[in-house]
């Protein structure tokens, strides 16, 4: 029998948890706001942790590729990447499933990433269907990613927010791919967060290691007509850093 499961153990667990109730409000029973529980996890996270880490990012750590051949952000038409998503001046490099090896991705295009996932912060995230949800114009600039990010969080925050409990037992229907359609909201919002944190967290690792890279390290930017003409304000052909 497992120590602690027997009669015993639970008539332990349920003093010890009347004599902590005052003090311990997870103890059982409890009513749990399962939706002020699932806003927590990402806000709190997103506040005390992985936004304050983004602060100060530069152009030259966004386009930082800490080995040759990353996937990046590209200007439009100068990607090698198999395929290339977005709308505007600058693509996401990307390839359909299995691709074999994985390649290392740069903060730009970790950035990008999360943005797409939290959803253009115009179009609410849980009506209509994926289809409907246009295309990402991303940014050539860290500053510009940055806001993107904030609008796409506060945005996706909101929505989740005005779900309340009930709305987390939705069916995802045509939001998701066929084989999700069945399952809860819930398990989309849990989806999200969990590529938030740990995207995120790559993004502060790239910014520690870019830190204190060598001079091993490629630091490349899309190729520019000009410096004059350059969104990003970097100049055409920049060196290895």
């Amino acid at each position: 029998m497992e120590p602690g499961w027997h009669d015993g153990g639970y008539r332990r667990a349920a003093s010890i948890c009347r004599d902590r109730i005052a003090g311990r409000p997870y103890c059982h029973p409890v009513d749990v706001d399962w939706n002020a529980e699932l806003v927590d996890q990402l806000e709190w996270h997103w506040q005390h942790q992985l936004r304050p880490r983004l602060d100060g990012l530069t152009d030259d750590e966004y386009y930082w590729q800490p080995v040759a051949g990353c996937w990046t952000l590209s200007r439009r038409g100068q990607s090698s990447a198999p395929m290339s998503i977005g709308v505007g001046d600058f693509t996401l490099d990307y390839a359909e499933q299995p691709h074999g090896r994985e390649p290392v991705t740069t903060i730009a295009w970790r950035l990008a990433h999360m943005i797409a996932v939290f959803g253009p912060p115009s179009v609410p995230h849980f009506e209509g269907t994926r289809l409907e949800h246009p295309r990402v114009a991303y940014s050539g600039t860290a500053d510009g990613a940055l806001r993107q990010l904030d609008d796409g969080y506060e945005a996706w925050i909101r929505d989740v927010r005005g779900l309340g409990s009930a709305g987390l037992a939705v069916r995802q229907g045509a939001l998701s791919p066929p084989e999700y359609a069945d399952a809860p909201l819930a398990k989309l919002i849990m989806h999200v967060h969990r590529e938030a944190i740990h995207h995120g967290a790559e993004v502060s690792l790239l910014r520690d290691l870019y830190l204190w890279k060598t001079d091993r390290g490629i630091s490349r930017a899309p190729v520019q007509p000009s410096t004059a003409n350059s969104p990003t304000g970097l100049a055409s052909t920049p060196d290895a850093t």
